[in-house]
């Protein structure tokens, strides 16, 4: 399938971004880089679902306050998460009055909110700038798709751990130092299991399906690109991903990294496969891609954050899991 891949008309850059954590993500490798962690994980919040919302007000605010901006500044807003019809994020970002979108991709909800905000700025004569944020958060997350934490169920250990992490991305019309150039939706691929303590191995599929397409579409050369980081495969599905890679797009699998396996210390934090959830790759690019990309450190990344298309319904009915990889490609502004 051709013309999957869009180039952006307009110079579009990301002005400010910020990430939010919880204890886990704290206690990580990359717990320095976040711009806050509450280690309580509940954000002053009675309820972990209201302190989901909590978590991405304060990244929203965080990324605005770092450039002297404010929410009136902002002109669209485009947020999703885990919870059922994506709660946390209308309810955490109602106070805000900023023109709304809600995005549904699971963990691949980063990667299609801030594709359909560069898409928005780059098509319309008069938006400038907007926010693209997304969360997510273990306790809420684990009562809703699986058992409540306090339930104390065993898990597999392909399982991966649902991160409590925001990230909060400014897009702003114009150059920068760090760029978004291109997007390319991605398609909806059985992950040929039905096993939801094996996220990683469904979605490696999708992933798959939208790097070799972009490579095959764009003609671009495998040298040119630093790192292909994915959101949440984890190590089932990185492996997978990684020996599919080698034998159709050799040389590939040496530029691939995941998100879920940068988030958590594997050896002395007890993530099993890893990092999943959509704050997972939202805090990492925020916390870690973003800011290398923006010092010259890194010049390009291909940018495809997986999903796990599910729902408790579906597992329980023995439905196989659909993966979505939505891809864009991140440039640093140092060459311009």
């Amino acid at each position: 399938m051709k013309n999957r891949i869009t180039k952006l008309k307009t110079p579009i850059h990301f002005r400010s971004w910020a990430s939010v954590g919880g204890y886990e993500e704290r206690r990580g490798p990359l717990g320095d880089k976040f711009d806050f962690c509450d280690t309580s994980d509940k954000f002053g919040q009675k309820t972990w679902e209201i302190a989901e919302a909590e978590m991405g007000r304060i990244a929203l605010n965080t990324s605005l306050s770092k450039v002297g901006l404010s929410h009136t500044d902002l002109e669209l807003l485009v947020a999703g998460d885990l919870q059922n019809q994506c709660v946390a994020s209308s309810t955490g970002l109602s106070s805000f009055g900023i023109p709304f979108l809600g995005v549904y991709g699971a963990c691949s909800t980063c990667t299609e909110s801030i594709m359909m905000l560069s898409s928005f700025i780059d098509s319309s004569d008069n938006m400038k700038i907007g926010a693209a944020l997304t969360t997510s958060h273990n306790s809420a997350a684990e009562r809703q798709f699986r058992t409540p934490v306090e339930y104390g169920g065993q898990r597999a250990p392909t399982a991966q751990w649902t991160s409590t992490a925001a990230g909060a991305f400014l897009l702003e019309r114009g150059m920068g130092r760090v760029m978004i150039t291109e997007y390319m939706p991605g398609r909806i691929i059985d992950g040929s299991t039905a096993d939801g303590a094996n996220m990683g191995g469904a979605m490696a599929f999708s992933a798959f399906d939208s790097i070799t397409a972009y490579f095959e579409e764009s003609g671009e050369d495998i040298h040119n690109i630093d790192y292909i980081v994915t959101g949440d495969l984890g190590k089932v599905g990185s492996d997978i991903l990684k020996e599919l890679l080698s034998k159709e797009l050799p040389g590939a699998e040496r530029l691939h990294t995941d998100c879920g396996l940068l988030l958590y210390d594997m050896k002395n934090q007890d993530a099993h496969s890893g990092a999943s959830g959509c704050g997972t790759s939202a805090s990492v690019l925020a916390c870690h891609f973003l800011p290398m990309l923006a010092d010259g450190k890194l010049r390009r990344i291909l940018f495809p954050s997986t999903g796990a298309l599910m729902s408790p319904s579906s597992l329980l009915q023995g439905e196989n899991i659909y993966g979505i990889a939505p891809l864009i490609r991140l440039e640093s502004g140092k060459e311009n």
